[in-house]
């Protein structure tokens, strides 16, 4: 069988059952979170107190700006795939996100550095991920396993940052904040380049060892997979627009109508909203384990489900998780809302996101062609930019409407996206082949639906 980018490197070293490619890209990844959400915990606050922007003006450019971080990911994918390599494209991406982080220290470059971010993201975030595919052989059971390790590295950064990168910037000057997200970015180059000894080698390398498939006409079993991802891509751009009112409407909800002395009656001491941002991605941590446990056991007794059930669910999670804030808006009209009401929806969200994010990272490593896998990974992405566009348009109305019919409206936003995955889960299932080889090993199986 001919070599692919899935095979991992030669007598790769191994950690706890994984290569040790796995914690080089878990710890880069951990830093490049670190950055890019400590530059989130701090951006609508930022607009609003520091800039003088509207909370509708603030709203769009928050949705514009994460939608575009997620839709240069496409582009850079193809890059990677056809010029420059999975490595290359990272460190590039790499040093333009350190340069936007420290021009956001100038309010004159404002959107210059974002754009710098846009970029650098699109080159960084497909390529780092595919890169976790790669260490393993198809069909290794450890993959989606490997999948839970990266995505503990995620949250562990995406935790600190809000604590640090937003506790500076409220207490001693926004703009320390931006500085410090920089320095992360940073640190997560050198211990990408420092561990790269430790990784598969990328298209580029395989390609000049001869060992890349020379395949390069589209099969009917690959147009089925890369039309199935297409379908589920559409199915989640709800929930991503939901889900990220987190870094928009609720972090305004966290501030302003949110109770955060968290220590009474022992204490005054508030609560910096910036830290907020830390629930999710530290609860991810935490949840992460047992939910891998009860997945694992769920396989022992043939009951785990597929990746496509396993996102439906997700979105009955976010529905439950605003449906929450619901009556949590109904009893507080009159007064600030307990700090607990977040700290429960917060749960569910993550919850439901557990279920869908790495779920959907590691499926697409598993059925799309080698060839193309940075591309379809930053295809995968593209449901994250047009969620976070309609999350910036959905917060537009958070001025507009009361908050009951606000986490009304995102319940039931949640719902059909619940009931309309649940409704395509057989066709996609049976075209996607989650069970089934490769597409690029398997070039004409019958019996997929979608062509």
């Amino acid at each position: 069988m001919t070599a692919t980018l899935s095979q991992p490197a030669a007598a790769t070293p191994r950690t706890s059952g994984h290569p040790k490619g796995l914690y080089v890209l878990a710890m880069t990844e951990m830093w490049e979170r670190f950055s890019f959400y400590g530059m989130r915990a701090l951006l609508v606050y930022y607009m609003t107190k520091q800039l003088a922007f509207s909370q509708e003006k603030s709203s769009q450019i928050y949705g514009l700006y994460t939608g575009l971080v997620y839709l240069t990911p496409f582009f850079g994918g193809i890059l990677a795939d056809r010029k420059w390599g999975q490595r290359k494209t990272v460190i590039i991406g790499g040093v333009l996100m350190a340069i936007g982080q420290f021009l956001m220290a100038s309010e004159a470059l404002f959107y210059p550095a974002m754009g710098f971010i846009i970029l650098g993201n699109g080159a960084f975030k497909p390529n780092i991920s595919t890169q976790v595919g790669s260490l393993y052989p198809d069909g290794d059971p450890r993959r989606d396993r490997a999948f839970g390790i990266f995505y503990v590295g995620i949250n562990v950064g995406a935790t600190l940052s809000p604590l640090l990168c937003g506790t500076l910037g409220e207490l001693y000057g926004w703009h320390y904040g931006f500085i410090l997200a920089g320095v992360g970015m940073i640190v997560a180059l050198i211990v990408y380049i420092a561990g790269s000894k430790h990784l598969a080698p990328d298209n580029v390398m395989n390609v000049a060892a001869g060992a890349a498939p020379k395949k390069t006409v589209t099969t009917k079993r690959e147009k089925q997979v890369i039309w199935a991802l297409v379908i589920l891509c559409a199915l989640n751009i709800v929930f991503w627009g939901v889900y990220e009112q987190q870094g928009n409407t609720l972090a305004l909800w966290a501030d302003s109508d949110t109770d955060r002395h968290i220590l009474r009656p022992f204490s005054d001491w508030e609560m910096p909203a910036t830290w907020y941002q830390s629930f999710n991605p530290a609860m991810i941590f935490l949840f992460t384990p047992f939910l891998n446990m009860y997945w694992a056991r769920q396989a022992r007794n043939g009951r785990e489900p597929l990746s496509v059930a396993k996102m439906a669910i997700g979105c009955v999670l976010l529905a439950l998780s605003f449906a929450l804030l619901i009556v949590a808006a109904h009893a507080n009209r009159s007064s600030l809302a307990s700090i607990w009401w977040l700290v429960g929806s917060t749960a569910l969200v993550t919850m439901g996101e557990l279920y869908l994010s790495p779920v959907g990272l590691s499926l697409v490593t598993k059925v799309a062609p080698v060839r193309m896998v940075s591309m379809l990974m930053g295809f995968w992405f593209l449901s994250s930019f047009f969620g976070n566009y309609m999350c910036g348009f959905l917060g537009i109305f958070w001025e507009k409407m009361s908050k009951e019919n606000f986490f009304l409206m995102l319940t039931v936003l949640s719902a059909i996206s619940a009931v309309a995955m649940w409704a395509v889960i057989r066709p996609l299932n049976k075209a996607l082949g989650e069970n089934q080889p490769r597409p690029d090993e398997d070039p004409a199986p019958a019996g997929a639906l979608l062509s």
